[in-house]
């Protein structure tokens, strides 16, 4: 199916992009589809796991949680007929295939929007992030380094439809 197909159908939709490359902006764009449910990471770990978050690992601890707890409401809401933004990073080829999984026995499309943005302009954008203080999240320059060396843009063997999304100061 290709990514144009998608408007009338039940559609998974997934975000792929570094840290403050603009995904939850999309997600908030995306948002605006009638009958369309945004579930948010971020949101969800912050009430989950106030204070909680402190190192990449306790991150992989929450979120697999998360996960966990989510993909059986994930799959009910696609089949109920409602369109979700996953406002998830889908940023490794592991978080991608766990992704696949929620669609894959369902007749919901799906849409994996890709923002390429350069490190350069998402440390840009995560420093003025950090300035407002309205993320849930704040996040140094060294964890963005971090993080970003596990980052794995999407390929066509993982047979996903990619969407790029374009790349403006979300």
């Amino acid at each position: 199916m290709k990514t144009d197909d998608v408007t009338n159908v039940p559609t998974l939709h997934l975000v792929c992009g570094k840290i403050a490359a603009g995904k939850s902006t999309l997600v908030s764009e995306l948002a605006k589809t009638p009958n369309t449910v945004v579930i948010s990471e971020d949101k969800m770990l912050a009430i989950l796991y106030p204070g909680e978050i402190l190192s990449l690992a306790d991150y992989v601890r929450c979120t697999t949680k998360l996960r966990s707890a989510l993909q059986g409401l994930i799959k009910d809401v696609l089949a109920a007929g409602s369109s979700v933004v996953l406002d998830f990073p889908a940023n490794t080829i592991a978080t991608r295939s766990w992704m696949k999984t929620l669609f894959a026995d369902t007749s919901a499309a799906h849409c994996l929007h890709y923002l390429d943005v350069s490190d350069e302009e998402c440390k840009r954008r995560l420093r003025r992030r950090n300035e407002e203080g309205l993320h849930q999240f704040s996040t140094s320059e060294a964890e963005f380094d971090l993080i970003t060396q596990f980052f794995v843009p999407p390929t066509d063997e993982e047979g996903f439809n990619v969407k790029s999304a374009p790349s403006q100061s979300w």
